[in-house]
């Protein structure tokens, strides 16, 4: 089931679209104008996004453009009454992965939707980041929100937990050296303080104790660095 954000201004429209999309098992926010979208986009996660060009408040193509600079591997696709070639290049060039004139058909809608979602969904798109452990616990982490699920539980974690365990998830069962955690997070407005010599540590020890209980474990490799690693069911650590 993915979660999906529909972005349009026509009550009947968008009620309609949200039964269908909803028919067919996914879970559907909806926003009226640009400036809810935003602040929906801001506040929640979303695997792809509809939205239509003729937004009251901000205007859909500035919506589009403002996911661009925030959710770049976000899906989005346009759904408006601008058939024009014109319109539909704008649209492109400002970042939809796909453009579909009203009236439409819903099965076309759904189809074209569910390309983008498997398409986000690979690891050259920046999708999501997934590891199953031992336990058959499913770690997910989102390559663009600081957000990730340990099976069907959310984890709660700060901007920098999210950016380790990002790189650790990416390179499960490889060493990532202290070197690769501050290139990492080189820019991270986060505390606007240098990294101490053990707050990383600090870190790793915050995430294991998220971790614990799921099968998965961050070995400290001396000398070297972290490991991201399943352990036996009945390994202590």
């Amino acid at each position: 089931m993915s979660n999906l954000l529909i972005i349009e201004d026509d009550d009947l429209l968008r009620d309609g679209l949200c039964a269908q999309l909803r028919q067919a098992q996914h879970s559907v926010c909806t926003a009226p104008d640009g400036a809810i979208a935003q602040a929906l986009l801001e506040s929640q996660r979303f695997d792809a996004v509809v939205l239509d060009l003729g937004l009251p408040k901000i205007s859909g193509l500035d919506v589009l453009r403002w996911i661009r600079q925030r959710l770049p591997a976000l899906p989005v696709l346009i759904l408006t009454a601008r058939d024009g070639i014109d319109d539909r290049v704008a649209g492109l060039t400002a970042g939809a992965d796909d453009y579909l004139t009203k009236p439409f058909n819903m099965a076309e809608l759904q189809a074209r939707l569910l390309a983008l979602l498997r398409r986000a969904r690979l690891p050259a798109f920046g999708g999501s980041l997934e590891i199953a452990s031992s336990q058959q616990s499913l770690l997910r982490v989102d390559a663009n929100l600081p957000q990730a699920w340990l099976g069907d539980e959310r984890l709660e974690l700060t901007q920098r937990e999210w950016s380790l365990l990002s790189l650790l998830v990416s390179h499960a069962s490889q060493v990532v050296s202290r070197e690769d955690v501050l290139i990492c997070w080189q820019g991270d407005p986060e505390d606007g303080a240098n990294l101490a010599s053990n707050a990383l540590e600090v870190y790793i020890h915050r995430l294991r104790r998220k971790l614990e209980g799921s099968g998965l474990n961050i070995r400290n490799v001396r000398g070297l660095g972290y490991l991201l690693e399943n352990t036996p069911a009945n390994s202590s650590f």
